[in-house]
């Protein structure tokens, strides 16, 4: 029996491009940290890589702690100084990105019965930002973080999407078994793998990403409507 409901956001809660956001929200860090001495290109680059080494991390540190170790590699202890403004972009330039993103109008329905029906809900978004960035895309989503028993950010999370310890952390917290939950994603390569632990799963087509060209009959899969419908069938 299904008890528990993980869902994606990006491309899956929140339609979106995903290449067009990165580049829209990238540029606005640019100028952001640009009077502070950091040019632009080597900047994105090292963020770039800062993310590859989090989605790398083995769990002996946060995700957090990943990234701020290599970005002062990169630039010297000093530049942990900057910090404080990584976080007030996200709470203001940040917002921007929002304009280059969808709206699932349904979703705040789709949310409110399944938690009717007494499903546990979960965000299990990629963990490459802090909580002030992922909160704020749950609004843009027309939800609230509150929606959620549990939402995946930098600062708690030791794995990232997709390994599929970043899932077994999550059963860890939430106490509960693989086969009782169902995995909601648009992307093959990273929420489609939490079926090797046992979960089942839901691909969702409207932004999907498959990077390699997999059969998705696989799976079962539909767009938003047909995930409506799925989820209600459980």
């Amino acid at each position: 029996m299904i008890s528990t409901i993980l869902f994606d956001l990006d491309g899956t809660l929140l339609p979106m491009d995903q290449d067009v956001f990165v580049r829209s929200y990238f540029k606005e860090l640019a100028k952001k940290l640009l009077p502070l001495g950091y040019e632009p290109e080597k900047l994105i680059q090292t963020i770039w890589t800062g993310t590859e080494i989090m989605v790398k991390n083995d769990g002996t540190c946060t995700n957090e702690e990943r990234f701020w170790n290599f970005f002062c590699e990169v630039y010297g202890e000093d530049a942990r100084a900057a910090h404080p403004v990584f976080e007030e972009f996200y709470r203001t330039e940040f917002q921007k990105a929002a304009a280059v993103c969808g709206l699932h109008k349904e979703a705040r329905n789709l949310i409110d019965d399944l938690k009717a029906h007494g499903f546990r809900l979960v965000l299990a978004t990629n963990p490459l930002f802090p909580a002030i960035a992922t909160e704020s895309r749950i609004r843009w989503a027309g939800l609230e973080p509150s929606d959620f028993e549990l939402y995946t950010t930098y600062e708690t999370s030791h794995y990232c999407k997709p390994n599929p310890h970043y899932y077994n952390e999550i059963l860890q917290k939430l106490g509960c078994k693989a086969e009782e939950c169902l995995m909601v994603g648009n992307d093959i390569g990273e929420d489609m793998i939490a079926e090797t632990l046992g979960m089942h799963v839901f691909l969702l087509t409207d932004c999907l990403i498959n990077k390699k060209n997999v059969d998705i009959t696989r799976y079962p899969h539909g767009n938003f409507s047909d995930l409506q419908n799925y989820l209600f069938s459980l």
